[in-house]
């Protein structure tokens, strides 16, 4: 039984996940990361900082929180020799072939990143690859964390550029792709609320003509960032629990699924009308 559920009976989709070893992803907005989840603005270092190291005390992070870490690409990967055909219309230099390596990894060889102003983005500075706005950007968790997302831009082009999630193996996990010009929030969580996402990568997919940069980066654990999914009815035992949870106060916890959905509950709070059913994968031991 691993899985972790978190409940929102105020919001009209229920947030939702239950554990497996590997899971897709699904976009999310900036809003989704919510209390408690990390937040690095690329401001807490110099401009010209080369492949800045966040350990936790950087950026407020708490006990357990990972160390954050950046470079042009991960160990596996490699600048296309074949741009024309595997990023049509992009910059040489900002499209990358081949899977990461297991495990995953950054390439210390690869182009570096770096802190620059960007008078495009009203948050500068930012963090870019190389050259400047033309290079591609991979961040390394060294704990897995559930959700990633970031301010990518100024995107002159629609589906230009992705942000692509992988597993601590190397496996892929999933893409999200620009929408919009201009600047736009690229997040994704695992459908699941699992902590499988080791590092992800931020590339061209095509035309960009005034290149990208990635600024206030948000990542966290499943109780820091919303997992929506369309609302429909709950298996029996998860339903019937959401009733048996409201009589806990917090601190408590009891087994009461056999579902696989979820292991016990640790209180309700009558406040935000929410409650979070958990197990041992995510720091309570059961």
């Amino acid at each position: 039984m691993t899985g972790k559920i978190i409940f929102n009976v105020a919001r009209a989709g229920l947030l939702f996940a239950a554990g497996t070893a590997n899971a897709a992803v699904i976009q999310v907005s900036e809003g989704d990361f919510i209390a408690g989840s990390g937040l690095i603005t690329f401001s807490e270092f110099g401009v010209g900082t080369i492949n800045p190291i966040y350990a936790p005390v950087t950026y407020g992070g708490g006990v357990g929180s990972p160390t954050v870490t950046f470079d042009g690409f991960f160990a596996g990967q490699a600048l296309s020799g074949a741009p024309g055909v595997d990023c049509p219309g992009a910059s040489a230099s900002a499209c990358v072939a081949g899977s990461p390596s297991d495990p995953l990894a950054l390439d210390a060889a690869s182009p570096d990143t770096f802190i620059t102003t960007d008078s495009a983005n009203p948050t500068s500075p930012v963090l870019s690859g190389s050259p400047r706005f033309n290079g591609p950007i991979a961040v390394f968790f060294d704990v897995d964390v559930a959700g990633v997302g970031f301010d990518g831009g100024f995107f002159d082009a629609v589906g230009s550029t992705g942000i692509t999630a992988f597993a601590r193996d190397g496996a892929l996990l999933g893409t999200v792709v620009n929408s919009i010009t201009g600047i736009e929030f690229l997040g994704l969580v695992t459908e699941n609320g699992r902590a499988a996402i080791a590092g992800v990568f931020l590339d061209m997919e095509g035309s960009e003509p005034a290149g990208f940069a990635i600024d206030n980066l948000r990542f966290g654990i499943a109780s820091e960032v919303g997992v929506p999914i369309a609302p429909g009815p709950l298996p029996g035992d998860v339903l019937a629990a959401t009733e048996a949870a409201k009589t806990m106060k917090p601190g408590l916890f009891q087994i009461f699924s056999d579902s696989g959905f979820a292991d016990g509950v640790d209180g309700f709070d009558p406040a935000k009308e929410t409650f979070v059913l958990v197990n041992g994968w995510n720091g309570i031991d059961t």
